[in-house]
């Protein structure tokens, strides 16, 4: 069964420069069933003006590509919110009024910080900056649990759900593993009540990580507590990164106990096979 691809950028997203068109062509010639760009949706007051999130835009070049290669791979509108609590009327106002394939929501900052930048971090041991992150998680999926009970869930994947461990080489010299224990439980047993999918993001693999995010303790976990498939991303901000790994994450998946792939079209989730035995 080919893989889809449910998290990347082109350039419309502020870090990224890739046309959009080259990221399809990439996933052809790589094999993959599908691809869903999820171009970032930042809101904070510090990062909304460098955030260059234009839906009319973003919609006229999937339909362009569409056009042009639709018949040969399907190509998904979606989008990726970066959590941000205070702000979350104004995001679910957006949601409400736009239709996408699937809408991710990824956890960038913690404590009200953005994680990557070590200064915010400065005299915070490796550790506690870990449990910072995860209780920040762990309330973003108590939000969304909040949420759905309110009528309007909207979104449909948890993005990169230990995200901070890409950030402990960088900002603390070492590798940084997160291998489970009560905050992950509580998250991820949250997000099956949620209706919210973890990701299997392999990003990590191409920066000489050994395991995506999350890795393989916390896939098994999420199974042993009901959970039966997952989405893949890349999380591409280059073409040649579309699809990156995505045997290799096959592979921890099934070892986990994982058979399928959560494939989004138009907000319904569908239930894909990792391979065709």
């Amino acid at each position: 069964m080919p893989f889809f691809d449910q998290h990347l950028h082109s350039w419309n997203s502020f870090d990224s420069q890739t046309p959009p068109e080259k990221n399809v062509e990439q996933a052809i010639r790589t094999g993959l069933g599908g691809i869903t760009f999820t171009e970032h949706f930042d809101t904070h007051e510090d990062e909304w003006e460098a955030c260059v999130y234009d839906d009319d835009k973003i919609t006229g070049e999937i339909n362009a590509v569409r056009s042009k290669y639709g018949e040969e791979i399907f190509i998904g509108k979606g989008i990726e919110v970066c959590y941000q609590p205070h702000r979350m009327e104004f995001i679910l106002d957006f949601l409400s009024k736009h239709q996408f394939d699937v809408v991710l929501l990824s956890v960038h900052w913690a404590e009200g910080k953005p994680v990557h930048v070590p200064e915010h971090f400065v005299d915070v041991p490796v550790d506690l900056y870990i449990e910072r992150y995860l209780k920040t998680v762990k309330q973003a999926t108590l939000d969304v649990l909040e949420i759905k009970n309110s009528g309007f869930q909207p979104f449909n994947i948890l993005g990169h759900l230990d995200f901070a461990k890409r950030y402990t080489q960088r900002l603390y010299g070492v590798e940084k593993s997160v291998e489970g224990g009560d905050l992950v439980d509580e998250i991820l047993s949250n997000c099956l009540t949620a209706d919210l999918i973890p990701e299997v993001n392999t990003s990590p693999l191409r920066n000489d990580s050994p395991e995506p995010m999350p890795g393989s303790s916390v896939i098994k976990r999420y199974v042993e507590l009901g959970g039966t498939m997952m989405p893949l991303g890349s999380d591409a901000h280059s073409a040649e990164f579309v699809g990156s790994h995505f045997g290799t994450v096959a592979e921890i998946l099934q070892k986990a106990g994982i058979t399928h792939q959560a494939v989004f079209k138009n907000g319904q989730v569908l239930a894909k096979p990792l391979n065709d035995d």
